[in-house]
């Protein structure tokens, strides 16, 4: 059976090619209400890449018990970090994508950046409707996930892939996976710790904490795990830190499997008990702050630690649109544009192809 293609934008001959990136984040609730939790959790734990678990039960379980209970207290949660503007997430996001097309233009590229979230809005399939019907022929797609895992970095691809079956005429597309380790990337979480530690003084130690995910995709072959801790090695060798003076660790555990260890919380605490006095905690697998830094890490963590002795505990916040890492991101951008031509065509060569066109029959 033929796939139901999306009708075709109005092409006009003579037109320039245009060249976008789709810079892609997960996603956040429109408010922080339980139905918006509902419809949100509805469609981030129904994605068979985030929970890999046999479909007709999980569905039984996601349906049948979680999106009755958990909505309303994680639209609390939510409540707790919201912004006049909106979702803490949403706004950095969206911020960045304007930033860095202000990059692009400052070096005289001619290159849109929209942004789209994988559950929620603005959709990856909408986004990427509007930028071809604005004529972009090559779009680059750049995930807010540094490092790569099947939980998230593939499932932001497969939503384009389907959207790519319902296309007739499909623009050029490029998929970054990773960037675990470039220089820019790593550069721009140097300046933050380094800033926070010119304002605040230095702490004993830096937890590094980055998000959790079942340990069995480890085993399965996902290179998560591996990719935050070499984030965390280039890190540390930036700042001259020590193996004693760091730690990587993992948070937002879900369900009762065991994930990727050792975990954030019962780290801090343990520190604490142990006599560490004062810690910082920075997030380098998130672009931009959110519910699982500004209430799971700056909240929670915060008054598990101080409550087990321990004294202070700075928060790091990510990079969001800090004039370092937007910097960094345009250098990742650009290595993955090479081969592309990002210069708009001459006025003259686009008019004689539309003559050319014309001559042979075209209508427009």
């Amino acid at each position: 059976m033929s796939p139901h293609f999306h009708s075709e934008p109005t092409y006009r001959h003579g037109q320039a090619p245009r060249t976008a990136v789709l810079w892609c984040n997960l996603g956040t609730p429109e408010a922080p209400t339980a139905p918006a939790l509902r419809r949100y959790l509805a469609q981030f734990l129904g994605d068979g890449r985030v929970v890999e678990i046999p479909r007709l039960l999980w569905l039984l379980i996601l349906h049948g018990i979680i999106l009755r209970v958990r909505p309303a207290k994680s639209a609390a949660k939510y409540a707790s970090i919201w912004t006049v503007a909106g979702s803490p997430l949403k706004v950095w996001t969206l911020r960045q994508a304007e930033k860095l097309q202000a990059a692009f233009e400052a070096k005289g590229l001619p290159i849109r950046v929209h942004a789209a979230m994988r559950y929620g809005s603005p959709a990856i399939v909408d986004e990427l409707h509007k930028l071809k019907e604005a004529g972009v022929q090559r779009i680059l797609v750049v995930t807010a996930y540094p490092q790569y895992s099947g939980t998230t970095t593939a499932s932001v691809f497969d939503e384009v892939y389907r959207w790519g079956l319902k296309v007739r005429h499909l623009p050029e597309l490029r998929f970054v996976n990773r960037y675990h380790d470039h220089p820019g990337y790593i550069e721009a979480l140097a300046q933050s710790v380094r800033r926070h530690w010119a304002e605040n003084g230095r702490s004993e130690r830096l937890v590094m904490s980055f998000h959790g995910v079942p340990e069995r995709t480890l085993q399965l072959g996902d290179p998560y795990h591996c990719e935050c801790h070499k984030t965390g090695r280039l890190l540390a060798t930036a700042l001259g830190l020590g193996a004693e003076d760091y730690v990587v660790t993992f948070q937002s555990r879900f369900g009762k499997a065991k994930w990727l260890e050792p975990y954030t919380e019962p780290t801090l605490i343990a520190m604490a008990q142990a006599g560490v006095r004062k810690v910082d905690v920075i997030c380098p697998g998130f672009t931009a702050d959110c519910l699982e830094t500004l209430e799971e890490i700056n909240q929670e963590a915060r008054e598990a630690f101080l409550h087990a002795g321990g004294e202070t505990m700075g928060y790091i916040p990510c990079l969001n649109d800090d004039a370092a890492w937007i910097d960094g991101l345009q250098a990742i951008c650009q290595n993955h544009m090479q081969g592309w031509p990002l210069q708009a065509p001459a006025a003259a060569e686009l008019a004689q192809s539309r003559e050319r066109a014309l001559s042979l029959g075209a209508k427009d």
